[in-house]
């Protein structure tokens, strides 16, 4: 068990360590490095959503000045050994998707060809030579009836069907929902938005043929998965796969994984004698970098005399699009498993349907079972309206309290360490809630029309799944007595390098400016799953604690043989060992590195030479789970769709926070995304699957015009894990696309709308005003 340790730095308001080399333009990303005599790689993509490959001519794209090559799918394809995602697991089916189109393709974007050519002007030139001729297929581009469609988008998957589960509602709940006196039933379709991280995907590969070995810069999230992939794509020993992270321009779970133009890249290093870089244009990415979030279900509740639920079930359908990366299935399974939420449900059940579209395929996304939250919230308004209460009673009276944990939802998911009602009490006396509702009726006396809308959700962090249960560290105190911590990492927006500094300088007693770490390097980094699943801090921190024990009791023992004193008397703080209560008698920190290093003759008995040593964490528990409120007010303009916003407030629990400034970052990051995700994203496809939004002039972003001051509230209850510590890096885009649903829901209630799809953008609000009045007239 790792010591309690006082604290001095965690908790602290640190400064971000990385922030003068990012805004003063010396970080390093991927389109950074450069390697003598690198060549560039463009991919010829395919114009069309379905169609066979007839044939390919690459003849006068090989013959311009510059071009070193030209690949086809017969090039690179063999050359795959094994296709495998470690963070699958082992109950994955593995989806050895081919690196490029071989017989047809399979959206608008699939990779055909790769170019390899002098820099990436010419790659491009020669990448618009490559004469490909396609007998265009009709298309599945509709999700909703791709399994009814005769078109295959693989001709192994039967009705398009990518996956599913299904927990059959027994006698029992038939019963409830047959006998009670109120079953609401809400179906909200969410569409298609992506990541849009500021940096887009990149790789630069280099193999050394004369010993085999590969080294990779990458922009990922998780250089030791890039690693063990590439060694198995290869068959090579993984210690000869050396993968190099710095700096990452976000990745939001999109680059959680290898995707096929990265196995392209690195299939194409090995048959090539120098180094070659590929870097993703905006238009490329927003084609084929990958989707999420694009699904419906089916929510229904069972309710009885007084509001209180009795039962609940989710129908949940999604699109997977063509060539999903990694499995979707572990995320879509946690849709259901999770939509009980922070709610007494006493029943419920779910079913589950993925589906092949030929459309970008499906990949991580921060949160990606988010639309738990979306159905069951938007549901609970509904059901409000139905039952002639205020959405905010109807929540009360079915609410859990942290007093009440731990519990076991119906769906098998075990709860635990959470405060939701003590959140969404926080969020509404922020707010003033009464005070809204009062000036609301004003409001709507005056023909303005205002309106309120939450969120509260239980989220998973730190989850123990095989790949992700554990997490390494390495410190070295060097002989000056300067600290070096080696951690898998990897800078992507999280701040994981203030946050590795903040937790090692607490745990030896060390000041803050004498801490420096190394990540994202897996030649000297320890095996690590990287950034995902808002396990980053809570991992870490206990990697962190579990070597600085090692090294601090070493680090001790050293001082109070040289001191005369016990081990337990000794204090250690700002590099600086002391006795308590002799304030003159002291060590400083390069002084004891000293002893180690060189006097080994000195050291106390049992005391091994140097300072140096790895540790690693197992997570002890399935789930750490952490919990938010989201609540907004907006109001609406009928005529022309706008939505402003009025306040924007989030009342947060993720435990103890290391550093307050890198957890408000982090919420107001979700959070805007899921005001994107709400209002304005989308990645959408005509009836012909063809995308239509291809850059920013179409796909609409929210910009600090139209973002709202976010006003955030602490609870802090520890967590299981090591400090108590839980993830944030989800919630804020779990909570935010369903509060600010509910909000504008709420602001058009007068009309009876209902929402049924997103975005809401102003054309969609005034159509579904129109269609209300219709309704009433």
């Amino acid at each position: 068990m790792t010591p309690t340790v006082p604290s001095c730095y965690v908790g602290a308001r640190v400064p971000r360590i990385e922030d003068p080399r990012l805004l003063t333009g010396a970080g390093l990303f991927v389109d950074d490095v450069t390697r003598p005599g690198m060549f560039h790689a463009c991919f010829v993509r395919s114009p069309i959503p379905r169609g066979r490959i007839l044939s390919i001519d690459t003849r006068e794209a090989e013959a311009l000045d510059g071009v070193h090559a030209v690949f086809v799918a017969s090039d690179l394809n063999p050359r795959v050994h094994e296709q495998k995602y470690a963070l699958d697991g082992p109950f994955m089916p593995s989806l050895n998707w081919p690196p490029l189109a071989e017989d047809e393709v399979r959206f608008v974007g699939d990779p055909v060809a790769l170019v390899i050519a002098r820099d990436r002007y010419i790659a491009e030139d020669a990448a618009e030579l490559v004469a490909v001729d396609y007998d265009a297929l009709t298309p599945v581009v509709d999700y909703t009836t791709a399994d009814t469609n005769d078109e295959l988008v693989h001709a192994q998957f039967p009705g398009n069907n990518a996956g599913g589960m299904a927990i059959p509602p027994s006698e029992e709940l038939l019963r409830i929902f047959d006998e009670a006196p109120h079953v609401v039933s809400r179906t909200v379709h969410q569409q298609a938005y992506i990541a849009v991280p500021m940096e887009t995907r990149g790789i630069v590969a280099e193999w050394t043929k004369s010993t085999g070995e590969m080294t990779i810069w990458a922009s990922t999230q998780a250089p030791h998965e890039v690693r063990g992939f590439c060694a198995r794509l290869l068959g090579i020993d993984e210690h000869r796969v050396r993968v190099l992270m710095r700096d990452t321009g976000g990745g939001f779970g999109q680059k959680v994984a290898p995707q096929r133009e990265d196995i392209c890249i690195m299939l194409a290093a090995t048959l090539l004698p120098f180094a070659v870089k590929w870097i993703e244009d905006r238009q490329e990415h927003m084609m084929s970098a990958g989707m999420a979030r694009e699904e419906h279900g089916e929510a229904r509740m069972a309710f009885d005399a007084d509001g209180r639920i009795l039962a609940a079930t989710l129908d949940h359908v999604q699109n997977v699009g063509a060539y999903p990366v990694p499995s979707p299935i572990t995320a879509a399974s946690a849709v259901g498993m999770l939509f009980p939420g922070p709610y007494r449900v006493p029943a419920a059940t779910f079913s589950l349907k993925l589906h092949y579209t030929n459309t970008v395929g499906r990949v991580a996304y921060r949160g990606p079972w988010q639309y738990e939250s979306m159905a069951r919230e938007v549901l609970l308004d509904s059901a409000a309206r139905r039952i002639g209460l205020d959405p905010v009673e109807l929540r009360r009276r079915n609410m859990y309290s942290s007093d009440e944990f731990p519990v076991a939802a119906p769906t098998g998911m075990p709860f635990s360490d959470v405060t939701p009602r003590e959140t969404f009490e926080q969020a509404l006396s922020m707010l003033d809630y009464d005070a809204f509702r009062r000036e609301q009726e004003q409001a709507r006396a005056g023909g303005r029309y205002i309106g309120v809308g939450t969120c509260t959700y239980l989220e998973p962090t730190a989850g123990a799944t095989p790949y992700h249960s554990t997490e390494g560290a390495t410190i070295r105190i060097e002989p000056s007595g300067k600290v070096n911590v080696y951690v898998a990492g990897g800078s992507s927006g999280n701040s994981i390098e203030t946050t590795v500094v903040q937790l090692t300088a607490d745990a030896l007693g060390v000041a803050l400016p004498d801490v420096n770490t190394i990540q994202g390097d897996t030649a000297v980094t320890p095996f690590g799953a990287g950034t995902g699943g808002s396990r980053s801090g809570a991992m870490t921190a206990g990697a962190v604690g579990e070597t600085a024990s090692v090294l601090r009791e070493r680090i001790l023992a050293i001082a109070a043989h040289r001191l005369e004193a016990a081990p337990e008397d000794i204090e250690l703080a700002e590099s600086r060992a002391t006795v308590r209560g002799v304030p003159g008698a002291g060590l400083s920190l390069q002084e004891i590195a000293d002893i180690a290093y060189f006097q080994t003759e000195t050291l106390p008995p049992g005391v091994p030479p140097g300072l140096e040593a790895s540790g690693r964490y197992r997570a002890e528990q399935m789930m750490i789970w952490a919990n938010a409120t989201h609540l907004c007010t907006v109001e609406v303009d009928i005529a022309t769709g706008a939505v402003k916003f009025l306040r924007y407030i989030v009342s947060e629990d993720c435990g103890p926070m290391i550093n307050p400034n890198v957890v408000e970052g982090q919420i107001w990051g979700g959070t805007v995304q899921g005001i994107g995700g709400a209002l304005y994203e989308h990645l959408a496809y005509d009836e012909t699957g063809n995308p239509v939004t291809t850059t920013f002039m179409d796909y609409l972003l929210p910009t600090a015009t139209e973002v709202p001051d976010i006003e955030l509230g602490h609870i802090e209850t520890p967590g299981p894990g090591p400090g108590g510590h839980k993830g944030v890096g989800e919630g804020g885009a779990i909570g935010s696309s369903p509060a600010v649903v509910n909000a504008v829901a709420d602001a058009l209630s007068p009309f009876g709308v209902e929402i049924s799809r997103l975005p809401l953008t102003p054309s969609t609000i005034v159509s579904m005003i129109e269609q209300a009045r219709t309704v009433t007239a």
